[in-house]
C-alpha cells in the first residue's frame, strides 16, 4: 500500500512527500516564535511591567494553561467544519498579529495604558494556538495511510523541527530581547511566525489536498447572513476579546480549570463505571492514573519558563549570557537524546526488559525530582549567598529532559491505545486538559518561590531553594509510589487482549513500542 501511495503522491524528498517538509518548516518557525516569546515572558512581566514574582508566576501559569486548553476547541472546529489547513492558516494569522503586538512595550509599569495591548497580544496568541496547535501535526498524519511504514519516521522528522525551532527561538529572541530591548526580541518572534505563515500558504499545493474541510459546501452556506466559514473566523475574534478579559483575572482561570476538571473527570469515570465492559473500564482507570501523574510532572517541569528562569537570572554564574537563552537547553537535549531513547526502548523491548508505560511515568518523576535536588545540592556546596555554578543548571535540564522523554512519548500513545474508539476524543481532551492544569499549577508553585525576604543577602535565593528541595522530594516520593503500583496499573491495561479488541490495522505499534512511535506521539504535546 505504501509504494502505491508513494506513486500517487507525486514527488518525494528523502522518501517522504514534499508536503512533510512544508509542515516541518512552518512548525519550526511557529515554535521559534512561541518559545522565543516564552523565553522572555517572565522577565517582561517582572522587569518591564513590574509585577511581583508571585503575580508574574500566576500570570505565566494562566497564560500557558489557556494555550494548552484552547486546542481542544480548535481541534473540534477543524474536525467538524474548517478542516485542519484552514484552521492552521487562521491560527497562524492570529499568532503573527499577537507576536507583533507584544513588541508594543509602551512606557512599562502597571499604570501604563499600553498594558492593555499586552493583554490583547496574549489573547491573540492563546486563540491562535488553539487553531494551530495539534491541527498542523494532524496534517502530517494525513499525508500517509495509517499502515504506511513511513509514518513514524515522518513524525520523528517533524518532532525534530519542533525542537530546532524551540532551540533557535529561545537563543535568538532571548538574546535580542535582553540585550537590545523587548521590542527586538518579540519582534523577532513575530518575524518567525510570519515566515511560518508564508511557508504554509505557499506550500499548499504540496499538501496534496490534505486537511481540507469535511464539507466545503457547508462552509459557504450563510448563517445569519454570513458564510459559515467567516462566521467561525468572527467567533475566533470574539474569543480573543473573551480571553483578553479572562487573562487579566488569573484566579478566574484557576477556578474554571478546577470546576471543569472535576466535571470532566467525574463524567469520564461515571461513564466508565456504568457503560463500559470490565476490560475497557479498567483501561480507563489506568488512563486516568497516568493523566493525574502527568499533572504533577508538568506542574514541576514547567518551572523552566518561570521560577527557574528568574533563579538563573539572579543567582547563577552565567558569564554574561542572558538568562532567557538557557531555556534552549531542553530543546537541544531533546534533539540529541530523542534518538538515543528511541533506540534504547527498542533494544530493551527486544529483550523483554522495556519498562511499562506506568513504570516510565515513575522514572520520569524520579528524574524530575533529582534535577531539582541536584540544583539545591550545587547551591549548598557553593555556599550561602554565592552564585550557583552554571553546570548545575545544565545538569537540572539534563535530568528534566530525560524525564520528559520517559513520560511525554508514551503518554499520548497510551491515551490512544487505552481509550475505546467512541471515547478517543474525550480521553485525548482530558489529557490536554491535564496539561493545562499542570501548567496553571506550575504558576502557583512559581509564585511560592517569589516571596523575597528582606532580612539579608541571599534570602530570596534560599526561599527558591527551599521550595525546590520540597518539590524535589515530593516528585521522588511520587515516582517511587508510581513504580510500586506500576504492575497493578499495567494489569489494568489488559495488554494481552488490547490488539484483538482495539486494533484492526496490522502493523500498529503496541504500548511500549516507543521507538519512532514514541517521538511521533510526543509531537502532539510538545507542539
Amino acid at each position: 500500500m505504501a509504494s502505491a501511495y508513494q506513486a500517487a503522491s507525486g514527488k518525494t524528498f528523502l522518501g517522504h512527500p514534499q508536503g512533510l517538509f512544508i509542515l516541518f518548516f512552518a512548525e519550526m518557525w511557529e515554535r521559534f516564535s512561541y518559545y522565543g516569546m516564552r523565553a522572555l515572558l517572565i522577565f517582561y512581566l517582572t522587569k518591564h511591567w513590574l509585577f511581583s514574582d508571585e503575580k508574574s508566576g500566576v500570570i505565566y501559569g494562566a497564560y500557558t494553561a489557556l494555550v494548552f486548553i484552547t486546542p481542544v476547541l480548535g481541534g473540534y472546529l477543524a474536525d467538524r467544519y474548517l478542516g485542519q489547513r484552514k484552521a492552521v492558516t487562521y491560527g497562524a494569522v492570529l499568532l503573527t498579529f499577537g507576536h507583533f503586538l507584544m513588541g508594543f512595550e509602551g512606557t512599562g509599569g502597571q499604570g501604563s495604558s499600553s498594558i492593555n495591548i499586552f493583554w490583547l497580544a496574549l489573547a491573540f496568541i492563546i486563540v491562535g494556538s488553539g487553531f494551530l496547535k495539534a491541527n498542523i501535526s494532524v496534517i502530517v498524519g494525513q499525508l500517509y495511510p495509517r499502515t504506511d511504514v513511513r509514518r513514524d519516521g515522518a513524525y520523528t522528522i517533524f518532532y525534530m523541527g519542533i525542537n530546532v525551532g524551540a532551540f533557535l527561538g529561545s537563543l535568538a529572541c532571548g538574546y535580542l530581547g535582553e540585550v537590545y530591548g523587548w521590542s527586538y526580541g518579540f519582534g523577532a518572534a513575530g518575524v518567525g511566525m510570519l515566515l511560518g505563515l508564508i511557508v504554509f500558504i505557499l506550500g499548499k499545493p504540496l499538501l496534496l489536498g490534505r486537511g481540507e474541510s469535511p464539507d466545503p459546501a457547508r462552509l459557504k452556506q450563510p448563517v445569519l447572513g454570513v458564510p459559515l466559514e467567516w462566521l467561525l473566523y468572527g467567533l475566533g475574534l470574539v474569543a480573543v476579546l473573551g480571553i483578553w478579559v479572562l487573562i487579566q483575572y488569573q484566579d478566574a482561570v484557576g477556578w474554571l480549570l478546577l470546576v471543569a476538571g472535576i466535571l470532566l473527570v467525574g463524567y469520564v469515570l461515571t461513564f466508565a463505571v456504568t457503560k463500559l465492559p470490565r476490560e475497557d473500564r479498567n483501561r480507563i482507570f489506568a488512563a486516568m492514573f497516568l493523566i493525574l501523574g502527568s499533572i504533577l510532572f508538568w506542574a514541576l517541569f514547567e518551572q523552566a519558563g518561570s521560577s527557574l528562569s528568574l533563579y538563573t537570572d539572579r543567582y547563577v554564574s552565567r558569564a554574561g549570557v542572558p538568562a532567557s537563552m538557557f531555556q534552549s537547553i531542553n530543546a537541544a537535549y531533546i534533539v540529541l537524546l530523542g534518538p538515543v531513547f528511541a533506540a534504547l526502548w527498542t533494544l530493551l523491548g527486544r529483550r523483554g526488559l522495556e519498562p511499562s508505560a506506568p513504570a516510565k511515568f515513575g522514572l520520569a518523576l524520579l528524574q524530575l525530582g533529582a534535577g531539582f535536588l541536584v540544583l539545591v545540592a550545587g547551591a549548598a556546596a557553593t555556599g550561602h549567598g554565592l552564585p550557583t555554578p552554571v553546570l548545575f543548571i545544565f545538569l537540572l535540564y539534563l535530568l528534566h529532559t530525560t524525564g520528559e522523554l520517559c513520560l511525554s512519548p508514551v503518554g499520548l500513545s497510551a491515551m490512544n491505545r487505552l481509550a475505546p474508539a467512541h471515547m478517543a476524543s474525550l480521553i485525548m481532551g482530558t489529557w490536554f486538559f491535564a496539561s493545562a492544569a499542570g501548567n496553571f499549577t506550575a504558576g502557583l508553585i512559581s509564585a511560592a518561590t517569589g516571596a523575597e525576604a528582606a532580612s539579608g543577602p541571599g534570602a530570596g535565593q534560599q526561599t527558591v531553594l527551599d521550595v525546590y528541595q520540597l518539590i524535589g522530594w515530593i516528585s521522588i516520593g511520587a515516582g517511587v509510589a508510581v513504580l510500586v503500583v506500576a504492575p497493578l496499573i499495567k494489569r489494568l491495561m489488559h495488554l494481552d487482549t488490547l490488539q484483538d479488541a482495539d486494533h484492526a490495522l496490522a502493523g500498529e505499534p503496541q504500548i511500549g513500542e516507543t521507538d519512532a512511535a514514541g517521538l511521533r506521539t510526543a509531537t502532539e504535546l510538545k507542539a
